[in-house]
């Protein structure tokens, strides 16, 4: 499986782990742990803003799915391999 690097698509910054976002219900979490899930009500964001400029991001926001380089890699090996089980499954 291809590798899935997880930065801003803006300035390239990468996620340390960090709790660095907030969400309207006060939970204070790293959005990359949770795939963008409130861990505290459940909410799932959209999108996400990049860290401020003093932690080394840009504070753009952009769809939480374009942070996640090399997705589209994993999604397209996936549909080959379903594909081709599919197809043994035709002429088996």
């Amino acid at each position: 499986m291809e590798n899935i690097h997880i930065r801003c698509p803006k300035c390239s910054w990468e996620p340390d782990g960090r709790p660095h976002w907030q969400c309207n219900c006060g939970t204070i979490w790293d959005t990359f742990s949770t795939g963008a899930r409130c861990p505290g009500c459940g909410k799932v964001w959209k999108y996400t803003q990049c860290v401020d400029h003093n932690v080394g991001g840009c504070s753009a926001t952009s769809p939480h799915l374009d942070w996640y380089q090399g997705l589209d890699d994993v999604v397209n090996k996936l549909k080959e391999e379903m594909e081709e089980s599919w197809s043994k499954v035709k002429t088996g």
